[in-house]
């Protein structure tokens, strides 16, 4: 549930956007992303947002259905046009991204009165957005269906903080304060982290969003790699998972192929280390790739890929 946009990437890789002079067209936002990249491993998706009445908005719907994602929890919203994304590719880690959607997006018109919050109950897995969060009606919509989801099954929230959608990390802070007690699941990076509970530390991250209620807090390391802890009836496990190497060609869906590996992962049952090192490899392989959602990998690609480190 939460953000969708028309990716307009530059098929110049390392070419400031002024001077781009062609570009590719693709499916964006992140947990639209998401629930492509768990359809490429077999998994029923469908996503919960709201595009423009436009024609971009209606290749948003024909990309979906393309990917195997079902499209029938999208709905138009009149006189707000579909967003649109670029971006600018500086390998390796230079990836600057330019919103147009401003003052607001159809996405973030999502209405807690319009949910099916029956398909919201019986989702194995159901994922949202901290950039759902950031204004209403979007906000109390995500918050309703977590509600109404009463942490049943997998319950992830992706910490996803992207400080132009917000007045101020403060706010932000507060208000995923609010979510985070009806999730089960948490991933997000170390600024993601800081936002969510105060805490930059992996550990201490951690520790900060069990104390919230979280069951699994996965903390993004970037070069360092990846942190899982979860507890469960025996305890407490904890996991550290190296990245996998790669040739970065366009870094930013790497997070959202992590995503959906997860997802994939958890309603697979995997054990916690298996999990992660399937999640880092799905994530390099996106970030060897220029687009998001037409990169994602399916589970073969994926088991080749670490398969690969092994050797190297």
């Amino acid at each position: 549930m939460g953000r969708i946009s028309v990716d307009i990437y530059p098929l110049q890789v390392g070419v400031p956007l002024q001077k781009v002079e062609t570009f590719g067209k693709y499916l964006g936002g992140s947990p639209s992303n998401v629930a492509v990249a768990a359809a490429r491993y077999g998994r029923t998706s469908a996503v919960i947002t709201r595009t423009g009445h436009d024609p971009f908005g209606e290749y948003l719907h024909d990309a979906l259905r393309g990917f195997g994602v079902d499209d029938r929890y999208v709905s138009p919203v009149p006189k707000i046009p579909t967003p649109v994304t670029f971006c600018e590719i500086f390998p390796p880690d230079d990836f600057p991204l330019y919103f147009y959607r401003y003052p607001t997006a159809p996405d973030l018109q999502i209405r807690a009165d319009e949910l099916d919050l029956d398909a919201v109950r019986d989702a194995d897995v159901f994922w949202v957005t901290v950039t759902g969060l950031c204004q209403e009606p979007s906000r109390e919509a995500t918050l309703a269906a977590l509600r109404a989801r009463g942490k049943r099954g997998i319950t992830v929230l992706d910490l996803d903080y992207r400080d132009m959608f917000w007045p101020s990390r403060e706010e932000a802070r507060a208000v995923i304060a609010e979510a985070l007690p009806h999730v089960t699941v948490a991933v997000g990076n170390l600024d993601e982290c800081d936002t969510a509970v105060g805490e930059r530390e992996p550990h201490a991250a951690a520790a900060a969003l069990h104390a919230a209620g979280v069951e699994l807090a996965i903390v993004k390391q970037g070069p360092k790699g990846v942190l899982a802890s979860q507890i469960n009836g025996d305890g407490k496990e904890i996991t550290e998972v190296p990245p996998v190497p790669v040739d970065v060609v366009n870094g930013l869906g790497a997070g959202d192929a992590f995503g959906g590996a997860l997802c994939h992962a958890l309603l697979a049952g995997w054990e916690l280390e298996r999990s992660m090192r399937f999640c880092n490899a799905a994530g390099a392989i996106v970030a060897g790739r220029l687009a998001c959602a037409d990169a994602m990998p399916t589970a073969d690609e994926v088991e080749a890929k670490l398969q690969e480190a092994v050797r190297a």
